[in-house]
């Protein structure tokens, strides 16, 4: 049982700035949440380590991110095709 005085009335946004951004959420494995990557967008050196700017899939670019260690296949790939982007782009 619920009580009906509670409740308020709901309308639509009437503005951008209003809009919930939904985002997926992420694959379970082992127990972990693990998030895709869907482009690495720029890179620095920090120190002797390489940072990547990764751009997460399903995700707007505020979201994006400086990573140093990524391991999973998945995000080999997408660095791969980053530098292999990067080279022809520099010819």
């Amino acid at each position: 049982m619920f009580n009906k005085d509670l409740l308020i009335w709901c309308r639509e946004p009437q503005f951008k700035r209003w809009y919930i951004e939904k985002t997926p959420l992420p694959d379970i494995i082992n127990k972990e949440e693990e998030y895709k990557v869907e482009e690495v967008q720029n890179h620095r050196k920090q120190g002797w380590k390489t940072q990547f700017l990764v751009h997460w899939k399903g995700y707007g670019n505020k979201h994006n991110q400086w990573i140093a260690g990524m391991g999973s296949p998945h995000t080999k790939k997408v660095i791969k095709d980053y530098w292999t982007k990067l080279s022809r782009q520099n010819l």
